[in-house]
């Protein structure tokens, strides 16, 4: 049974292209099948990090973002699409115009919608409208980055996240630990996809310290059991 994610976020800057490439590498490392959709057409990240396994598409085009249901009708695979801020209207209608919700209860293709925030009030806002909005259509994982902010008082608050008796859709909520700002600069500075910078040691090729690796390793294990169990719920 093929699975969507969505991995998107209103706000610029909130780490949803982190998000997408830990999901990515998660998947890679585990061996399971997936396909990743790039749909930020400014800021193409996922394909800049996973181009073997990214291809583009288009969001102002209806043909283009076909290829989301047509790769979940045809490869019984996860479908990762890392989305753009302020894309929600572009998806609105080319989900509410496709009957796309139905169309995925009809055919057993399961919904999942990650969404990163940082702790500004932006966040909250823009949160607070998304789950309103999408309640009963997806399941929804709340992925509060730390290394965009520390106090997530303000999105913990929202009465969504306070009902623990929803009879709609599973929502879930998760820390992104930060990772030291320096070694993140130098990784995304390098282009490595999180494995290299975990991995890679070959003379040839700039690479990270030996410190660094063993940092960007203990990160990527501690949100790979986070992203492990939130999967085995969905």
């Amino acid at each position: 049974m093929s699975m969507i994610h969505f991995v998107g976020g209103e706000k610029g800057g909130v780490g949803k292209s982190v998000l997408s490439r830990v999901l990515s590498q998660y998947f890679l490392d585990n061996r399971i099948p997936y396909i990743g959709l790039d749909a930020d057409q400014s800021h193409p990240t996922l394909s800049r990090y996973y181009l073997d396994y990214t291809r583009p598409i288009n969001l102002d085009h209806f043909e283009s973002i076909d290829q989301i249901m047509e790769l979940a009708l045809e490869e019984d695979c996860n479908i990762l699409i890392d989305l753009p801020a302020q894309s929600e209207r572009f998806l609105d209608r080319w989900i509410e115009e496709n009957g796309v919700i139905e169309m995925c209860e009809e055919m057993g293709i399961k919904l999942a919608y990650w969404y990163a925030v940082d702790s500004g009030p932006d966040s909250v806002k823009l949160l607070d409208n998304f789950l309103t909005k999408y309640n009963d259509q997806f399941t929804v994982l709340v992925a509060k980055n730390q290394g965009r902010g520390s106090d997530f008082s303000n999105i913990e608050a929202l009465p969504q996240l306070q009902d623990t008796d929803r009879e709609s859709m599973p929502l879930y909520q998760f820390y992104i630990p930060a990772l030291h700002t320096p070694t993140m600069q130098k990784i995304e500075k390098l282009g490595l996809s999180f494995w290299a910078a975990a991995n890679l040691k070959d003379s040839e090729v700039e690479h990270l310290g030996i410190m660094e690796r063993q940092r960007s390793k203990v990160w990527v294990n501690k949100v790979h059991q986070t992203i492990g169990i939130l999967l085995s719920y969905l």
